[in-house]
């Protein structure tokens, strides 16, 4: 297993990010403002986080539409690993 690349931020186009090369929508900033309550924030201490929660939930979101196993989630999410955690929390 290679080392994947880090969080890259995309251009907001409608509210939205721009369009993944998979084209599966991102979560709107309407849609975020109503789950990002509801996701836990990072532990104090600690290392500080690497990917942004919403990086995570998009990365959720995709795996619960495609249906696919994990390590088939596209490149330009967080690590599967990283996702499968905190699918797991």
């Amino acid at each position: 297993m290679g080392a994947r690349s880090g969080f890259s931020p995309r251009r907001s186009v409608h509210g939205r990010s721009a369009p993944r090369p998979h084209g599966q929508p991102d979560l709107s900033d309407t849609e975020w403002a109503v789950l990002e309550p509801l996701v836990p924030p990072p532990k104090p201490g600690g290392r500080p986080p690497k990917h942004p929660r919403r990086e995570l939930i998009n990365a959720l979101a995709y795996w619960v539409r495609a249906g696919c196993a994990w390590r088939l989630l596209p490149h330009d999410f967080p690590p599967y690993q990283t996702v499968y955690h905190y699918w797991r929390q």
